[in-house]
């Protein structure tokens, strides 16, 4: 590796700064190490144990030798990280790169403007988050830093190259750089850091206070020795820390004492709920914990890295596959379970992104959900008028399903709420839902354009709508009649086409009264939801892909088990079958409410038609697949009357248009849909700009290409198929992953 740091200096050479050292020096990144310590033995020790080239016990001795590329690194107790600008300030030069290691950033700011009187652009904070129960330069670890994170809190004047440098050294040695304003730091850290250690030096502290306190440790379970391991920690350090970020740790610890003070009380009255709603929120706080305070994924493959698919080209698919549970059905099994009265019990749920993003708002609206557990939910319902105020903004990722739905929901709460998503969601239009809303009398705010966040103000009086939608879609349907729930009077709405009419049939199922007549679905607030059983069938859009794989390679022959086929869903299985497709359809039956059958497909020539429009709504997302059909068919293929493509997790039209032409096929992008004439797939590298369906689709047009196919950006498939790279090497695509 090339060296990013010219010389490291290190001012305070124990673990933290002496593991650094030691890092970059095995790493090839560093030139010269040079540490700095107040005792001559530490010095000694130092260069004796290889973690510096040499040491010294001032800055001042090697102050005139450093020059731009050079980085000082500044790893003392917080409170005397003042002590030592001062020294460097008068001695250093402005083209040296200054940073530190403490964990309270906002001192160390407040050290920089005493030292200083300005924030110079040299300086960078950071705080690496590692550590180790051993301290001093003996316990200096070259891979203590792998795989853990370094928060970096640059200001508005700190310079861009050594920021850079600053962000180049600690990947050097494998750490997961982020950035974070300093205040917002100092909060966080209070609380996940901080916090923790107080606990844990308070525990043991008044344990070691009691008389039977040789048996208490003797015999203290993994748990106890885990949790209090932090109290192994430097206490002069913490004591640092503590006093520096006394503000946020006192905020932190009251509302512990709080929240500790109820869960007594809840053990002294054995309330069950109230426990079973702590531990069950505990247990999956836990689980994501890092990935919810970064407003990262929900599950672990969705983390923020880029993941690459590389597709051999040829073979076929065969065998019998279970694609996961239905990501529409899983979204509303939460929301009505939720509202429901009694404990609804779920088999099959999507532990995908998405799915797992509606469950949390819900857990974070006061609602007790067990699980998931292979598909196994318990939730516990508060009834229609039970959700409480969220803590905080609710942070749905990419799932405009849950956004959507919930908007409609929350539009009839008594508490203000927020909606928030990923950066791709963030650009999704959601005034075709606040409009309808604001019609009802809802009081709801979006960014510029209808944007995310979606901004609800509670208390609103709802009245009822007779709504006639614009163009079709499910969500918005769905939406209204959720709000319809809160709304005085009788909520109607007529759509343009058939869309999905999962939320009426689960209504239904859930004992509430709704009037379906032809393209019309209506019903009255007033009423309740009563607690129920539910099975979520397998998903046709993730079945859609490998129905498309058999239907598109010769040889191929699959059977997709216990496959929704909801007449409002099925329109994939329509257009194939007007292409020429092999589908057949056996062991028909109905599962709550829901028709289910499993589908076989064997390959057979396809051919070009036009899409009648009819089907359009009844596939709207399985289009992407489906163009890959196309794509492979004799002749042309026409789709017309599919704006709605173009909103979605990307303008799906345009983005599969310019991969098929990237591959050598002839398509070309219409206002509302795309013409694609068959004919040889080619290789190439296409970009499914973070559409998990567009990545999934280009994942199969890798059976009838000619060459490799390379999709970037495919984390997001996590979204909706969480198992989708397995299921499709089972069935014989041959599929590579990569992540960088």
């Amino acid at each position: 590796m090339e060296a990013c740091v010219n010389r490291l200096v290190v001012v305070g050479i124990g673990l933290i700064g002496g593991s650094l050292a030691v890092a970059l020096k095995q790493a090839g990144a560093c030139k010269e190490v040079i540490g700095v310590a107040r005792r001559e033995q530490t010095c000694v020790d130092a260069v004796r144990l290889g973690v510096a080239d040499r040491a010294v016990t001032s800055i001042e001795e090697i102050a005139s030798e450093l020059t731009a590329g050079d980085v000082i690194f500044i790893a003392v107790p917080t409170l005397t990280v003042e002590a030592i600008l001062q020294q460097i300030k008068g001695c250093v030069s402005s083209d040296v790169t200054i940073t530190d290691g403490a964990s309270v950033k906002g001192s160390v700011i407040a050290a920089v403007e005493a030292a200083y009187g300005c924030l110079p652009p040299q300086f960078v904070g950071g705080h690496p988050i590692a550590g180790s129960e051993k301290s001093g330069v003996e316990a200096s670890n070259p891979d203590l830093y792998k795989n853990h994170r370094v928060i970096i809190t640059p200001t508005p004047e700190s310079g861009q190259d050594h920021l850079k440098r600053v962000v180049a050294m600690w990947q050097a040695v494998g750490a997961e750089v982020l950035s974070m304003p300093v205040d917002e730091h100092d909060e966080v850290l209070a609380s996940t850091s901080h916090l923790p250690h107080a606990i844990a030096f308070s525990l043991v502290d008044t344990l070691a206070h009691d008389s039977e306190n040789e048996n208490i440790f003797r015999y203290a379970a993994g748990g106890f020795r885990d949790f209090t391991r932090i109290a192994s920690s430097d206490p002069l350090m913490w004591h640092d820390i503590m006093k520096a970020n006394k503000d946020s740790v006192l905020t932190a610890l009251d509302l512990f004492s709080e929240n500790l003070n109820r869960l007594r009380s809840a053990i002294a009255s054995e309330d069950s709920e109230y426990l079973l709603g702590v531990f069950t929120r505990a247990k999956a706080a836990r689980d994501h914990f890092t990935k919810m305070l970064t407003k990262q994924a929900y599950s672990p493959s969705m983390q923020d890295q880029e993941i690459t698919y590389t597709v051999k080209p040829g073979g076929s698919v065969s065998g019998e596959l279970r694609v996961p549970g239905d990501k529409s059905i899983s979204h509303r099994s939460i929301m009505l379970g939720s509202l429901a009265e009694g404990i609804t019990e779920v088999e099959g749920f999507l532990e995908g992104e998405d799915a797992l993003a509606t469950l949390q708002a819900f857990r974070d609206m006061g609602v007790v959900i067990e699980g998931p557990d292979q598909g196994r939910v318990r939730i516990h319902g508060v009834g229609l008028n039970g959700l409480q105020a969220p803590p905080g903004p609710l942070y749905v990722g990419n799932s405009g399903t849950s956004m959507r739905l919930l908007s409609g929901l929350l539009a009839g709460q008594q508490f203000d709420s927020e909606l928030t998503g990923d950066e791709s969601l963030s650009k999704r239009p959601m005034n075709r839902v606040a409009n309808p809303l604001r019609e009802m009398g809802a009081q709801i705010d979006t960014a510029e354009g209808g944007l995310p966040p979606v901004k609800i103000k509670g208390g609103a009086t709802l009245k009822a709508i007779d709504y006639q939608m614009p163009m079709a879609s499910a969500q918005v349907k769905s939406c209204v009649l959720l709000a319809g729930l809160y709304a005085d009077g009788k909520t109607q709405v007529t759509e343009p086409a058939p869309t999905r009419d999962h939320t009426e049939r689960m209504l239904t199922g859930f004992g509430y009264t709704v009037e379906r007549d032809g393209a019309k679905a209506s019903l009255s607030s007033g009423g309740s939801l009563t607690s129920t059983k539910i099975e979520v069938p397998a998903d046709i859009s993730s079945a859609t892909f490998f129905m498309v794989a058999a239907a598109i390679a010769p040889g191929s022959d699959v059977t997709l088990t216990h496959v929704g086929i909801n007449p409002t869903r099925d329109g994939v299985i329509n257009i194939l079958r007007l292409m020429g497709a092999d589908i057949t359809l056996s062991n028909q039956r109905e599962v709550g409410g829901e028709p289910v059958a499993d589908i076989r497909v064997k390959y057979a020539p396809l051919k070009g038609i036009h899409v009648p429009e009819d089907q359009v709504p009844l596939a709207i997302d399985e289009f992407p697949a489906l163009f890959v059909a196309a794509a492979c068919a004799e002749g042309t293929t026409v789709l017309t009357g599919a704006e709605e493509l173009r909103v979605k997790e990307s303008d799906r039209i345009q983005v599969m248009a310019d991969g098929l032409v990237t591959l050598g096929v002839k398509a070309e992008a219409t206002p509302d849909g795309i013409v694609i004439e068959g004919g040889p797939i080619g290789g190439g590298e296409v970009e499914s700009h973070g559409d998990h369906r567009i990545a999934m689709s280009f994942t199969v047009a890798g059976l009838r290409a000619t060459g490799d196919i390379v999709v970037k950006n495919c984390a997001n498939v996590a979204t909706s198929f969480p198992t989708f790279i397995e299921l499709a090497q089972q069935a014989g695509i041959q599929l590579a992953v990569s992540e960088a």
